[in-house]
């Protein structure tokens, strides 16, 4: 663990982004891309290179899959059908991060309330956060859609920390890609860069600001002492 800013233990409330910090969400974001390759008679890509872009989402994935981008004339279809195949089979080889469990079952232990703030829309968090058995145990579960800006706008997280009764300045807000911090530092809470997500191909997480940059998830617990 890499600490980059002051150091300050007083959090109740710790937020994480879903995708590439939680959970491991890739492999079915892959395949509903792959889908779509193998419907038009072209061949799967393999899961590395996709998983760098699984934080972009449809955007990301449609433009490696099929060189298109927002405003090219097929874009859009190819988005919504991306959505449609992912939506269907959303939970099929997703999994926690290895130590994210544990990670959990401490905070709650301390106790110390946790929730998600993910850009992923709420038509997918919802039911996946069911699946993956987050929304009993979450103080908070907030989507890319759940108020009117996305990350890296500070709106999701301080939705967050008022639906977990929390100030802000008492958050700490974790995740995998530079928005992640962006936001968390705008809404005044302490920030945890990830090195175990997907990170995307830009700066490395010691660029992006962040309070520290930890390896594993049972460092959070360290910056919390």
């Amino acid at each position: 663990m890499t600490f980059l800013r002051a150091h300050n233990p007083m959090i109740d409330c710790v937020l994480f982004d879903l995708d590439g910090t939680l959970a491991d969400t890739a492999p079915d974001l892959a395949a509903a891309l792959n889908k779509m390759r193998t419907d038009r008679g072209m061949h799967g890509l393999p899961l590395d290179p996709l998983r760098r872009m699984a934080s972009s989402g449809a955007r990301g994935l449609v433009g490696v899959g099929f060189g298109l981008k927002p405003g090219d004339s097929d874009y859009e279809a190819h988005r919504l059908e991306f959505l449609d195949n992912y939506e269907r089979a959303l939970n099929v080889h997703t999994r926690l991060f290895d130590g994210v469990p544990e990670l959990l079952e401490s905070l709650e232990a301390m106790p110390r309330k946790w929730g998600v703030v993910t850009n992923k829309a709420k038509r997918f968090t919802d039911p996946l956060a069911q699946l993956i058995g987050f929304t009993a145990r979450a103080a908070c579960v907030v989507s890319g859609d759940t108020t009117p800006h996305a990350k890296p706008h500070p709106a999701p997280l301080l939705h967050a920390a008022h639906l977990s009764g929390v100030d802000p300045l008492r958050c700490i807000y974790i995740g995998d890609d530079l928005r992640d911090i962006q936001a968390g530092r705008a809404a005044g809470m302490r920030t945890l860069a990830v090195t175990w997500g997907y990170l995307g191909e830009g700066e490395p997480p010691a660029s992006w600001g962040a309070d520290a940059v930890i390896d594993t998830p049972a460092a959070v617990l360290d910056f919390l002492d």
